[in-house]
C-alpha cells in the first residue's frame, strides 16, 4: 500500500497526541491548596441539664398532629421558593458541564458548496487571470493563454479541531470552582427546606392557638354576660351600684374587642399557609376545616447540645464552600498569568465536483501545536490575582462571623427555650390553682356562703389563666422552631450526660 507524503504528515502530527498527553499528566499545578478551616467551639451550650432527652428527627412529627404532618410532606414536594431552588441547583449543573467542555477537545465537522469569481483588475491576480498574449506580440502561440481561471466552484467536507493542554491546572480549578458551586446551591435548597418546614409549622400553631384563643374568649364572654344580668339585677333592687355596672360594662366590652384581633390572627396565618403551599384559599380551608386542639411537643430540647451540631447550618456551610470556590478562582487566576499550549487540526476533502469528493486525492489537512503566552497586559493578570485573594480574605471574614452568629443565636434560643419551659410550669401551675379555686366557689357557692358574682369572678379568673397557658406553650412552640432553624435541621441525641 502506498502511503502519500500528505498521509504520512498527518500520522507523524497525530503521533503528537500521546506526547501531548504525557506532558499534560506531568504538568504541575499552580495555585494554593485549600485547607478546610477548623473552628474551636465549645463542647456544649448553656449548662447541660444531668439527663439528656431523645429528640427524633423529623421534629415536627413530636406534635402528633397529623394535619400538620400531611402539610409538611406538601410543602416540601410543591413550595414554589423550593422549586426555583431545585431550578437553581440545575443550573449550577449545566455551568459546571459548560466549563468542563474545555478540558476536551472541541470539534467542529461542516460541508457545503463554493462559488467565487477573482476580480481580473486585482492588483496582485489580476495578470494571471487575463491572457498571457494581452503582454506579448501578437502571433505568439501563447495569445489567448490564462494562468489562473476567474470563476471557481467545488463542494467540501471537513472538520476542526482545537485541543487546550492544561498544563498549568486553570482549567481544573475552574471546574473545581464550579462544581463547588453546586455544592451551594444544595446546601441552599436544603437549607431554604429548613426555613419552610419551619415556617408552615409556625403558622399552623399560630392559626390553632388562635382558634383556641378565640373559644374561651366566647366562652368568657358568655359568662361576662351573665355577670351583667346579675350586676344590673342587683343595681334594680338597690344591693348594687352603678360603678359595679360600669365595670362589668366595660368588661364585656373589652372582651369583644378581642374576637376580631383573633379573627384577624387566624386568617392572615391561613392566607399564609396557602402561600407556602402554593394552594388557593378554599382548598387550605379544607384542611383545616375539621377542629383539633392546640397541638403540644411532646419530649424537650437538650440545653446542652454538642458544639459540631453547628457544622450543619447552611449559613455557615454556605461560607465555607464559599472560600473552597474562590481558593479555586484564585489558583484559576495564577495559572492564567502562565503560558497556554494548543493542538489544532484540521483533516476535510474538498473537489470541483461531488463524485470527486471522496477520492484521495482531495483529501486536505492542516495541523498545528502552538503557544499563548500575555507577557504584557498592562498588569490585568496581577490585578486579577489580588482581586480573587482579596475575596478570599473576606470570604474568610464571612465564615467567621458565620460562626459568631450562629454561636450567639443557639445560645440565646437555647436559653429562651429554657425559661419558656419555666414560664410555662408556673402558668400550668396557676391554672391547677384557679381550677381548684373554681370548684371551691361552687361549693360555697351551693351552700350560700358567696353569691353569685364572686363564683363567676373565680370563673373569669381560671379562664385568663387558660388563655396565658394557650399563649405559654404556643411560645414554646415557637422557641422550638427558633431552636430547629437556628440549628439548621433536625437533631437527634443519645441518653448521655454531656
Amino acid at each position: 500500500m502506498n502511503i502519500k507524503p500528505s498521509q504520512r504528515r498527518l500520522a507523524n502530527v497525530l503521533n503528537l497526541a500521546p506526547i501531548a498527553l504525557a506532558l499534560t499528566l506531568a504538568g504541575c499545578s499552580v495555585g494554593p491548596d485549600y485547607q478546610a478551616p477548623t473552628v474551636t467551639l465549645s463542647k456544649a451550650y448553656l449548662h447541660a441539664d444531668n439527663q439528656q432527652h431523645v429528640v427524633n428527627e423529623h421534629w415536627w412529627t413530636q406534635f402528633n398532629d397529623p394535619v400538620l404532618d400531611t402539610m409538611v410532606a406538601d410543602v416540601q414536594q410543591q413550595n414554589i421558593p423550593l422549586k426555583m431552588a431545585a431550578e437553581r441547583i440545575k443550573m449550577a449543573n449545566s455551568y459546571k458541564s459548560v466549563v468542563d467542555s474545555f478540558k476536551v477537545p472541541t470539534v467542529n465537522i461542516g460541508a457545503g458548496y463554493f462559488n467565487y469569481q477573482l476580480s481580473k483588475n486585482d492588483s496582485l491576480l489580476g495578470p494571471a487571470l487575463n491572457p498571457i498574449g494581452d503582454s506579448m506580440p501578437t502571433g505568439t502561440p501563447l495569445d489567448s493563454a490564462t494562468l489562473l481561471d476567474s470563476q471557481h466552484d467545488g463542494v467540501f467536507a471537513g472538520a476542526s479541531i482545537g485541543w487546550e493542554m492544561d498544563l498549568f491546572g486553570r482549567l481544573d480549578r475552574q471546574s473545581n470552582a464550579a462544581a463547588i458551586r453546586v455544592e451551594q446551591a444544595e446546601i441552599y435548597q436544603s437549607g431554604l427546606t429548613t426555613l419552610i418546614t419551619a415556617d408552615i409549622t409556625h403558622n399552623y400553631l399560630q392559626y390553632r392557638g388562635a382558634q383556641a384563643r378565640l373559644e374561651l374568649v366566647k366562652s368568657n364572654l358568655a359568662d361576662q354576660e351573665k355577670t351583667l344580668l346579675l350586676v344590673k339585677r342587683l343595681v334594680k333592687t338597690g344591693y348594687g351600684s352603678e360603678l359595679d355596672l360600669a365595670q362589668a360594662l366595660s368588661m364585656l366590652a373589652a372582651t369583644e374587642s378581642v374576637i376580631p384581633q383573633l379573627e384577624i390572627a387566624q386568617q392572615v396565618h391561613k392566607q399564609r399557609i396557602a402561600t407556602l403551599l402554593g394552594e388557593p384559599l378554599t382548598r387550605v380551608d379544607i384542611r383545616l376545616a375539621e377542629h383539633r386542639e392546640l397541638p403540644v411537643l411532646e419530649g424537650i430540647i437538650p440545653t446542652g447540645l454538642p458544639s459540631d451540631l453547628l457544622q450543619r447550618r447552611p449559613d455557615i456551610r454556605i461560607a465555607e464552600r464559599e472560600m473552597a470556590a474562590i481558593n479555586e478562582e484564585v489558583a484559576a487566576s495564577i495559572a492564567n498569568r502562565y503560558p497556554k499550549f494548543f493542538l489544532t487540526g484540521a483533516p476535510g476533502v474538498s473537489a470541483s465536483s461531488f463524485d470527486d469528493l471522496f477520492s484521495g486525492d482531495s483529501f486536505g489537512w492542516f495541523a498545528s501545536a502552538g503557544v499563548s503566552w500575555s507577557v504584557f497586559d498592562g498588569g490585568r493578570g496581577e490585578a486579577m490575582v489580588e482581586l480573587n485573594e482579596s475575596r478570599f480574605n473576606n470570604a474568610v471574614l464571612a465564615y467567621e462571623y458565620s460562626v459568631n452568629t450562629a454561636i450567639t443565636e443557639v445560645d440565646s434560643m437555647l436559653f429562651t427555650y429554657g425559661r419558656s419551659q419555666q414560664n410555662e410550669r408556673r402558668i400550668g401551675e396557676a391554672l391547677s390553682a384557679s381550677e381548684r379555686a373554681v370548684t371551691k366557689a361552687r361549693s360555697l357557692y351551693k351552700a350560700g356562703l358567696i353569691n353569685h358574682l364572686a363564683l363567676l369572678d373565680a370563673q373569669r379568673q381560671h379562664r385568663m389563666m387558660e388563655d396565658r397557658i394557650i399563649a405559654a406553650r404556643l411560645q414554646t412552640a415557637q422557641v422550638t422552631i427558633g431552636v430547629y432553624k437556628a440549628l439548621g435541621g433536625d437533631w437527634r441525641l443519645e441518653n448521655t450526660i454531656l
